[in-house]
């Protein structure tokens, strides 16, 4: 028999390949690795062409055209700086693909157990409505006797119309919850959905203090970060080094052609052709550190913000955690109440010894811990699920 949990992890590999979102983050990524052979390369060499139309007259004969090519080299290390920029931009990239990825599973497994309280409160309020229609037919044959009044009929009337209102609002609110829920796995929005007749109450595997060093040891958006600054490190380097000369080097080909005495023309070559470049505006250089110094410094505070954040949202969702839980032990203990006090005071109706409001009145309480019930269980694993994600699962 397939489980529910099975079912889930079946979703969440769809969503992982088919969501359009998560392929554009990868795609992302891919491209910023493209960058690293880009910057690793040499600059494009340079090639003239000079056509002489008043050619000039050496002793060896008259210049035609020349031909010059040069290789820019700049300062040593520049390049392999320039990659390290470039692969830990790249890194970054990833850790923001990984970090959509482990938000749409936690959006797939939130929406999922919406499903499923959604779909249990379908199925308890078509059970309450069963239930007064029992109670319809209990007060319709004490109406006919005279032992009460029509009042009774009319009061389970209107609470099977609020009843039946409710269901229709929670059949629609099915309806767009599946849409979402397969628009998340970018498949057809009528495809199945596999809902579990009770949800695992399965309790968090970790306590709160190591969830909290793994949120900050393995959130992909505090990584994320790390590798931005480590960039920038790198980007300080390829400043620094841009404010040292860089060196080039050329071959010149001059043709020459047959000279007044009839003689053959000789190629030229003039090799080497050694060049530097002196970066004499050194305020541009040094405005260029700054402004990579700010942006390190902006890192650190970014980091420490994004922190803060995920803390509040830990503990936000740990309290949501253990209340769910709480609510779980209490509402099962008192819907097992509300069912034993219901079965009591339907018995004492049947048999005059019972106020029709009463029995109403407990049948609401059934209701109500029914639904608190189930929504306690889809807290809880909502919860996890959230926590599971600031870890960076």
């Amino acid at each position: 028999m397939v489980s529910a949990q099975d079912e889930l992890v079946g979703y969440l590999q769809i969503a992982a390949k088919n969501n359009a979102g998560l392929k554009a983050k990868f795609n992302q990524y891919m491209a910023a690795l493209e960058r690293v052979p880009q910057v690793k390369a040499l600059p494009d060499p340079s090639i003239a062409f000079g056509y002489f139309i008043q050619p000039v007259e050496t002793r060896v004969g008259p210049q035609r055209f020349k031909i010059s090519v040069t290789q820019m080299f700049p300062w040593f290390g520049t390049l392999k700086s320039k990659e390290n920029v470039a692969v830990q931009s790249a890194k970054a990239k990833y850790e923001a693909f990984e970090d959509a990825k482990s938000s749409l599973n936690n959006e797939v497994r939130s929406t999922y157990y919406n499903l499923y309280f959604n779909s249990k409160a379908i199925d308890i309020t078509l059970e309450n409505i069963d239930i007064l229609m029992i109670f319809r037919k209990l007060a319709a044959i004490k109406v006919e006797a005279g032992a009460v009044s029509a009042v009774d009929e009319y009061r389970i009337e209107m609470e099977i119309g609020d009843l039946e209102n409710q269901l229709a609002q929670l059949r629609d609110m099915q309806f767009v919850l599946e849409v979402m829920f397969n628009n998340l796995q970018n498949v057809n929005a009528d495809s199945e959905i596999y809902i579990p007749d009770l949800l695992s109450s399965n309790d968090f595997r970790f306590s709160r203090q190591a969830a909290l060093d793994s949120i900050r040891a393995g959130n992909h958006q505090l990584l994320s970060i790390d590798f931005q600054s480590a960039a920038l490190s790198y980007q300080r380097e390829v400043v620094n080094k841009q404010g040292k000369p860089d060196l080039s080097l050329g071959l010149d080909y001059i043709a020459v052609g047959k000279g007044k005495d009839n003689l053959a023309g000789t190629d030229a070559f003039m090799f080497p052709k050694i060049g530097i470049t002196i970066p004499l505006y050194r305020s541009k250089y040094k405005a260029m550190i700054n402004e990579v110094i700010y942006l390190e410094t902006a890192k650190q505070n970014e980091k420490i913000e994004k922190t803060n954040i995920l803390e509040t949202l830990f503990e936000n969702w740990w309290k949501d955690y253990r209340d769910a839980d709480r609510r779980i032990q209490l509402y099962h203990s008192q819907l097992e109440l509300a069912n034993k006090s219901l079965n009591l005071l339907e018995t004492q109706y049947a048999t005059g010894n019972s106020n029709f409001e009463e029995l109403l009145r407990m049948e609401r309480k059934v209701l109500k811990y029914n639904l608190e019930l189930e929504k306690a269980r889809a807290d809880k694993q909502a919860a996890i699920s959230s926590i599971t994600y600031l870890m960076g699962n």
